[in-house]
């Protein structure tokens, strides 16, 4: 049998736990312990006695509790079998972690599902090795940090993935934005999950979360930035994605006029964020294609106003419902009329038959009222107005929209003081109104 003479680490420098590979010590072997270092001594599976950093003589005067398990019947100089384990304590901060497949999440400020993956990096350092050894390692020859990712996977991704989507759905953070929290999200992640490694003694010195992203082949995700690209030329060059659509409209309609569905397009593509000025010059477009279908169509017909169904000139009843067409003279005065062309209105109509403009009714009277007016001609109630970010109807006395949050008040694109409607100048800085 050879003779020991020197036990020392002798294994990869990136382990934390190494087992020396000859067991047969004999007695006078020395055993050397390194700086960072721990040397545990493990007999029939049980571990004695351990090293600090220094030079050790292997004999049982120097180890007691391994005298208790040796049987030495040749004076002290007989081997006996024991295994020698070195445990690495010095602190490794770059141990990486990744989540293995991204998470599907609802985005709660675009309302889709988008694919989440997050990295990052952590520090740990063993603080017991004889627990390290005894709860983590057992029978295996090293124990490298591959081998604590694959033991503490389940422990990780579990918390990062239920952190990480408490904040995107719960707290009602986008995507976009998930990354301005990293700090955060990364002290959270480390508070759940530093008792796990203290039970196996170790010691977790840190967590970071370095990037919280969604895959750039993800179609959800481009879509997003899309979106937010197209939004941000849209606010540099000064319009609404509803104007946009107007223009759109207008401009299919131009390149086409005979078609039906150019005039449809140019009564509901305007919506209701569109300036006077082009409601009148679509309207006008629109009715006199109108008009132009009409009389190419017939010029004898008219439509019943309860159906809307067209019949002879000369018929007395609607062919479709039976509804007189020759309206009393009370029900002619309460007929109300369109404020663009003057003709009447269908019951329940939302536009103009003859010249597709909206109908517009005032809250108290039903007057059709143009948009800009600030109150109805006809009896003097503050008309609604639209709210310049969604088109949606706000009432007079609003100071914000209900349905996107946004401010009605006017104010001066120069110094963005608040103007009032119809105001030609800004009182404060001086600059042209348009």
């Amino acid at each position: 049998m050879a003779i020991i003479d020197v036990v020392k680490f002798e294994g990869p420098p990136d382990v934390y736990a190494w087992r020396h590979p000859n067991q047969e010590l004999s007695t006078w072997s020395q055993l050397i312990v390194h700086e960072t270092q721990e040397a545990i001594l493990f007999k029939e599976g049980q571990a004695l006695d351990s090293f600090s950093a220094g030079r050790y003589t292997l004999s049982t005067a120097n180890i007691p509790i391994l005298s208790n398990f040796v049987n030495l019947p040749f004076g002290g100089e007989s081997p006996f079998t024991a295994e020698v384990w070195f445990v690495n304590k010095l602190s490794s901060l770059d141990v990486k972690w990744g989540t293995s497949s991204p998470l599907e999440l609802q985005d709660p400020k675009f309302n889709i599902i988008v694919s989440v993956r997050a990295y990052g990096q952590f520090g740990i350092q063993i603080v017991d090795a004889r627990k390290f050894l005894l709860k983590l390692v057992g029978t295996l020859p090293t124990f490298d940090q591959d081998t604590l990712i694959k033991y503490y996977r389940g422990v990780l991704m579990s918390n990062i993935n239920e952190i990480i989507s408490s904040y995107i759905v719960h707290k009602k953070i986008s995507v976009v934005e998930i990354n301005a929290y990293a700090a955060e999200i990364s002290k959270h992640i480390e508070e759940a999950i530093a008792p796990a490694f203290e039970e196996m003694g170790i010691s977790l010195l840190n967590f970071y979360v370095d990037s919280i992203n969604t895959p750039t082949d993800d179609p959800a995700a481009q879509r997003i930035k899309a979106a937010l690209a197209k939004k941000a030329e849209m606010d540099i060059i000064g319009y609404t994605y509803q104007e946009e659509r107007s223009f759109d409209t207008m401009e299919d309609a131009a390149k086409n006029p005979g078609s039906s569905a150019a005039v449809i397009g140019s009564g509901l593509g305007l919506g209701f964020g569109m300036a006077a000025p082009m409601y009148e010059a679509a309207h006008q477009m629109a009715g006199n294609l109108t008009m132009q279908a009409a009389a190419v169509a017939s010029t004898k017909q008219r439509s019943c106003l309860n159906c809307g169904s067209l019949n002879s000139e000369t018929a007395r009843f609607c062919s479709d419902c039976g509804q007189a067409l020759t309206a009393p003279a009370a029900n002619r005065q309460q007929q109300r009329t369109c404020s663009d062309c003057g003709n009447p209105l269908l019951p329940n109509a939302k536009f103009c038959e003859n010249c597709g403009d909206p109908y517009n009714p005032c809250p108290s009277c039903g007057y059709d009222f143009a948009i800009g007016m600030s109150s109805c001609p006809k009896c003097g109630t503050s008309l609604p107005k639209v709210c310049r970010e969604c088109g949606e109807w706000v009432d007079a006395k609003a100071k914000f929209c209900p349905s996107c949050g946004a401010s009605c008040a006017l104010k001066c694109g120069s110094c963005n003081h608040e103007i009032l409607p119809g105001q030609k100048f800004c009182m404060e800085c001086g600059a042209k109104l348009t």
